[in-house]
C-alpha cells in the first residue's frame, strides 16, 4: 500500500470506467480512491461494478450532495493517511490529466527529492491541448497573479495533478484549509511551501475534456482571486505557519 490516486467525481459517468482502466492498465500498483458527491448520473454505480474486478485496489467513498472539490480531497487525504499510504495523488476523472504521467510524478517524490510533485502546464515541456483561449488566459493569468501576490515559486499554482508525500499532508492542519475550487489548489501548495517542503514541477500536457461538462464557474474564479489575497494577508500579519502546522502528531509522538 504505497501509492493511491484520489479522484473526486460528480457526473463523470462518461469518463470514470475509462480512467480507472487506464490507471490499472499501467501495472504500476496504483490504488484508486473515488470520492463521489452523489452523482445523479450513476457514476458511483459504475465504480461499484468495477470493484468486483479491482476490489483490493479500488475504493469508493460516497458523500451526500455536491460538497466541493476541496472538501473531497481533504476527505481523501485523511482516508489515505489513516490507511498508511506513502504517496497520495490528486487527479481529475476526465483525462485532462494523462494517467501515463502518474509514474513520473511518483518518481519525482520517490527518487528525486520532491515532497510535492506538481504536473505543470507552465514549465518547459508542458502545455495544453484543445483549451479555449479564454481558459488559457484565465489559467495563466491566475498563476501569474498568484506568484506576484504570494511570492510562491510555483509556475502552475492552480494545477490539480499532484503527488504528495504522506509527511506533507500529515504536517498540514487539513482542517484549516478553507477553500474549495482553484483557491484550494493554491492554498495546499502555499501551505506546503510555507512549511518548508520541497516542491517540484514536472512538465505535463493538459488536454481539455472530451466528455462531460466542466465544473468551472464564476464563483470558483472569484474565490481564487480573493483567496490569494487572504493567504498573503494572513502570511504577513498572522502566524500562518503556526495555524497551518499540524501539531497533533508531534504531541502524540512526544
Amino acid at each position: 500500500m504505497e501509492k493511491i490516486v484520489i479522484i473526486p467525481t460528480y457526473n463523470e459517468r462518461e469518463n470514470i470506467a475509462s480512467i480507472l482502466d487506464a490507471i490499472f492498465n499501467l501495472r504500476q500498483d496504483f490504488h484508486v480512491l473515488v470520492i463521489d458527491d452523489g452523482s445523479p448520473d450513476g457514476t458511483a454505480d459504475i465504480v461499484r461494478q468495477m470493484q468486483s474486478t479491482h476490489g483490493t485496489s479500488l475504493f469508493l467513498e460516497e458523500r451526500k450532495g455536491k460538497l466541493g472539490l476541496g472538501t473531497a480531497y481533504i476527505h481523501g487525504f485523511k482516508w489515505a493517511i489513516a490507511r498508511g499510504y506513502h504517496f497520495i495523488f490528486e487527479m481529475d476523472a476526465d483525462f485532462s490529466h494523462n494517467p501515463n504521467d502518474l509514474q513520473r510524478l511518483y518518481e519525482a517524490c520517490k527518487y528525486d527529492g520532491a515532497d510535492v510533485a506538481i504536473g505543470s502546464r507552465y514549465v518547459r515541456g508542458g502545455g495544453t491541448i484543445n483549451w479555449p483561449w479564454d481558459r488559457i488566459l484565465l489559467s495563466k493569468g491566475g498563476s501569474l497573479y498568484t506568484r506576484i501576490i504570494t511570492w510562491m515559486p510555483v509556475r502552475d499554482t492552480t494545477a490539480g495533478f499532484v503527488c504528495y508525500r504522506k509527511e506533507v499532508l500529515e504536517a498540514i492542519n487539513l482542517d484549516e484549509i478553507r477553500f474549495l475550487g482553484y483557491a484550494f489548489q493554491i492554498e495546499m501548495k502555499f501551505a506546503s511551501w510555507k512549511l518548508g517542503f520541497t516542491i517540484r514541477e514536472v512538465p505535463i500536457v493538459f488536454e481539455d475534456r472530451k466528455y462531460g461538462v466542466s465544473k468551472m464557474h464564476k464563483g470558483i474564479v472569484k474565490e481564487g482571486i480573493l483567496g490569494v489575497l487572504k493567504l498573503r494577508w494572513e502570511s504577513l500579519f498572522k502566524d500562518y505557519h503556526a495555524r497551518m502546522k499540524n501539531t497533533e502528531g508531534e504531541e502524540a509522538a512526544a
